[in-house]
């Protein structure tokens, strides 16, 4: 097996769930409690990862990274580097891609804490921030253990928009499903068969807990 790229990965996956999780938290609370009636144009947007395929995602993200973009420019001058078929590329398009495997859970788990005990909260003097942490956040809590699982196990496997935005470098971009593409493109089965018994298991694994999460929860989940 090819444990450069699974480091890789998985030092990917990790940081992708880390982002999602500072970034998703105030997101997913908007879009479960937030009346705005252009709400669902915010959705639709955040959930479009689901439908989109990965190369037409990889395909605009190159488009918005590269060096004649303004976030391509002003990285570039900030850094000294090039976003694209860089790791850092690699970030910031893993966590659009995952986007939606984070605020789903999270925003249906906070949607779903009885509204009573959040305004029961609020009467007590409690502020919205207080009120999160020390209500809504312990109860939603099989909902963010369920994001983060979701997010991590996306990231580990992801192809299309890793090949797109992050090439095929070795010890910088390879990921472990590259590095099954490229072993089965050169005939090496073996190692390819290894690794692809690695995801598989750990793909089983994470379904099995994501379903014993859901049995736990009061209200059902959807990802769409």
């Amino acid at each position: 097996m090819d444990w450069q790229a699974i480091r890789l990965s998985l030092w990917l996956a990790s940081l992708t769930t880390a982002t999602l999780l500072i970034l998703g938290l105030p997101l997913a609370y908007w879009l479960a409690f937030s009346r705005r009636r252009w709400k669902f144009l915010v959705e639709a947007v955040v959930a479009m990862p689901l439908v989109l395929p990965p190369t037409v995602l990889g395909f605009y993200l190159l488009l918005a990274m590269g060096p004649r973009s303004p976030l391509g420019r002003a990285w570039e001058g900030l850094f000294g580097s090039t976003l694209p078929f860089s790791f850092e590329g690699l970030l910031i398009a893993s966590v659009l891609y995952s986007l939606p495997f984070m605020i789903q859970p999270l925003a249906a788990a906070f949607a779903s804490v009885d509204r009573g005990l959040i305004e029961a909260s609020w009467c007590l003097g409690e502020s919205r921030p207080r009120t999160f942490l020390r209500v809504i956040a312990p109860l939603s809590w099989a909902g963010i253990l369920t994001g983060l699982v979701l997010s991590f196990a996306h990231t580990l496997g992801e192809f299309g928009v890793v090949l797109m935005v992050g090439g095929n470098l070795p010890g910088r971009t390879r990921t472990v499903s590259i590095a099954i593409y490229d072993q089965v493109q050169a005939m090496d089965y073996a190692p390819a068969a290894r690794t692809a018994a690695l995801l598989l298991g750990v793909s089983f694994l994470v379904l099995a807990f994501t379903y014993a999460l859901r049995r736990r929860q009061r209200k059902p989940w959807t990802l769409i």
